[in-house]
């Protein structure tokens, strides 16, 4: 017997977590090392659709047609799902801080839910408003109540337009995409993101800076390329061709509130590798959006029953 679609999405949205949740571990020692935010996502965006180029073209064989149908979703992961998300996320915690930032990136999930209400004028099921409200007080238990405080509004601006990003990423992951394998989508998309994140470094919007020495990784000496190849791998090119896949399996809504998830990998990553605290507020967060992804998972799609059509008497 094979495993069953929701199965294999929710396989593939907890592999997609997990592998972006690497990402803060990898990069710290290049920024650190003196990497600017920008240049180290533009060079893990690049580095990773190189890696899933291969991929690519075996899942094409051939059909390159595949590509011009669903040209606006390439363009779209690229320019929303990846550059405008990283973009507007940078220049926000260049003004507000980092967990503020993260609070409200992370509030995807959120977007997802009232845009589907307000176009379908339909109040969500009650499981749905439950588990939003335990998802965000899950996030601010991870992320820290601290991010919650009056700041820098045009912060405030990028970092909401990177939740939108982010929510448009998932949107985008989620719909058919004309048969475009999931690894084209994501391999072309980061593909078309790298040159334009370079391009917003050139022009001097955010910082774009990168030093080639050694770099401390993990407590040990490594060339810059490592953490760079490693990020590139796993926390981006795996990352972004499972969480496509999981969102055309499982819808952008169930989707994005299972990359919560990723906050709370994050951390206990860093208490692992890095040594830093993990608190029993996070924990209990954790346990949050656990029960928030729970309670959305649970809502059951209303079935709509035709009326039973009239009797007619048949024809002599």
């Amino acid at each position: 017997m094979g495993v069953p679609a929701t199965s294999t999405g929710l396989i593939a949205a907890t592999v997609s977590f997990i592998s972006f949740s690497t990402s803060g571990v990898l990069v710290k020692p290049l920024l650190a090392a003196g990497w600017s935010p920008a240049a180290a996502v533009t060079a893990r965006a690049l580095a990773a659709g190189l890696v899933l180029l291969p991929f690519v073209v075996v899942s094409l064989r051939g059909r390159w047609d595949l590509l011009w149908r669903a040209r606006w979703s390439v363009l779209g992961m690229g320019l929303a799902g990846v550059a405008l998300t990283q973009v507007l996320y940078f220049a926000a915690i260049g003004r507000i801080p980092v967990a503020t930032a993260l609070l409200i990136e992370f509030l995807a999930p959120l977007i997802l839910v009232g845009f589907t209400w307000a176009v379908s004028r339909r109040t969500p099921a009650p499981v749905v408003l439950v588990g939003s409200v335990l998802a965000v007080g899950g996030l601010v238990l991870v992320i820290g109540p601290g991010a919650i405080q009056a700041v820098d509004p045009i912060g405030l601006a990028a970092a909401f337009g990177a939740a939108i990003g982010c929510a448009l990423y998932f949107v985008i992951a989620a719909r058919p995409n004309d048969g475009l394998p999931p690894v084209a989508l994501a391999g072309t998309g980061l593909l078309v993101a790298a040159p334009v994140l370079a391009l917003i470094g050139a022009t001097g919007l955010l910082p774009f800076t990168a030093t080639f020495g050694d770099v401390p990784l993990l407590g040990t000496p490594a060339a810059w390329w490592v953490p760079l190849l490693i990020v590139a791998v796993v926390g981006t090119a795996l990352a972004y061709a499972t969480g496509i896949t999981a969102s055309g399996i499982l819808g952008s809504r169930l989707a994005s509130f299972i990359g919560l998830m990723e906050v709370v990998s994050a951390s206990v990553l860093a208490w692992l590798l890095l040594g830093e605290e993990l608190t029993p507020l996070q924990l209990a967060g954790g346990v949050l959006i656990l029960g928030g992804i729970a309670s959305v998972r649970a809502e059951r799609p209303k079935v709509e029953v035709a009326p039973t059509p009239p009797a007619v008497a048949s024809c002599p």
